[in-house]
């Protein structure tokens, strides 16, 4: 056994890695209810979790679902507070183990590796070669499969209590994305493939460190097998540079070839010069400068007329006005929108009520 996976166990359920995951959890959620339940008696949910976890009685709880258009439509699934607690505390020991294999250039869901380091990787990659090679997943939380996630992860922490938690964090999501799984058949399926489980629910913390965790060795193959050196992912999307456009329709072929070892589909691929502009995390990037999304744009601006006429109203108070309006603001900034952000805030007497 590798050292650095002795006691992992002992460790996610030592009573300060729970503290400090409940911390976590709460975070921003302070004023839910089942967030403050849990915190009337937090040192006794907090050891009763404690030897649950210790005796292995443990069970998740039902996920409460609901869809968001944020712009595309996506179902999340939100796992009762306490389970959150767990989650946070599994993440916290093993995290930082996988954090030292991932590529440097994946992103989201790793500290300061959000979508703005992303989009700056980009423009840097922009303007060193003049070709790309754009890919996104099929369906891809709802594909994940559960058999090859657990092979992964059991190859770096072979501790059966370890993978005993997360196959109950796993099979407390089963079931969760059937309904946005449109089955695929791959070579050497039977008849059982159908019943494979599959999916992770979209708002775990679990769930999206286990997408990175899922993707590792594919990152690895473009890396290492492909070898190409400007190449960067963002959760299911991922866009290879180079310099000729027949090496990238052929590390495509290889591409979907490998995504089939991982029971991945992808969109139809694209290849075109960067100075056509990619359109990658909600803006469309250039060599020389960076545009907001049209789309983007019309989105927040029915979301803050919306909010603009509840506090008219007097429904919301100024402060989610404001932070709505500063959020999108300086997201919006990180590409050339001074003018966009002008006309569509400018257009709001915001001095209409005090």
């Amino acid at each position: 056994m590798q050292p650095e996976t002795t006691h992992l166990f002992a460790q996610i359920c030592s009573f300060e890695n729970l503290f400090q995951a409940y911390r976590k959890a709460r975070k921003g959620k302070r004023s839910k209810d089942q967030v403050a339940a849990f915190e009337y008696n937090q040192e006794e949910e907090l050891l009763q979790l404690q030897d649950e976890l210790l005796a292995g009685t443990w069970k998740p709880g039902a996920y409460h679902s609901f869809y968001i258009h944020d712009p595309k439509r996506r179902l999340i699934s939100a796992a009762p507070f306490r389970d959150r607690v767990v989650h946070h505390a599994l993440c916290r020991v093993i995290e930082p183990i996988w954090e030292r294999r991932f590529i440097f250039d994946s992103y989201a869901n790793r500290k300061n590796k959000g979508t703005h380091r992303a989009i700056l990787r980009c423009n840097y990659f922009a303007r060193q070669y003049p070709y790309v090679l754009q890919c996104d997943l099929e369906q891809f939380f709802p594909s994940i499969d559960h058999a090859i996630l657990c092979a992964r992860l059991a190859k770096i922490h072979p501790e059966l209590e370890v993978m005993s938690l997360v196959d109950r964090i796993l099979k407390s999501g089963e079931g969760v994305l059937t309904k946005e799984y449109q089955m695929h058949w791959f070579p050497g399926d039977d008849l059982f493939a159908g019943l494979r489980p599959r999916g992770l629910p979209i708002g775990n913390l679990t769930s999206q460190f286990w997408a990175n965790v899922y993707l590792n060795s594919f990152d690895h193959f473009i890396k290492r097998e492909l070898r190409c050196e400007a190449y960067l992912r963002y959760v299911d999307d991922f866009l290879l540079f180079g310099n000729d456009k027949t090496v990238l329709w052929r590390w495509c072929e290889a591409i979907q070839s490998r995504l089939v070892c991982l029971r991945l589909t992808m969109h139809p691929p694209q290849v075109y010069p960067v100075t056509n502009g990619i359109p990658f995390l909600g803006f469309r990037i250039y060599p020389t400068h960076r545009r907001l999304k049209r789309k983007r744009g019309i989105v927040f601006q029915r979301r803050f007329r919306h909010l603009f006429r509840g506090w008219v109203n007097g429904d919301i108070p100024r402060r989610k006005l404001d932070d709505s309006a500063r959020s999108w603001a300086a997201h919006a900034s990180w590409g050339d929108t001074y003018r966009l952000r002008s006309n569509l805030l400018g257009q709001y007497n915001l001095s209409i009520r005090n």
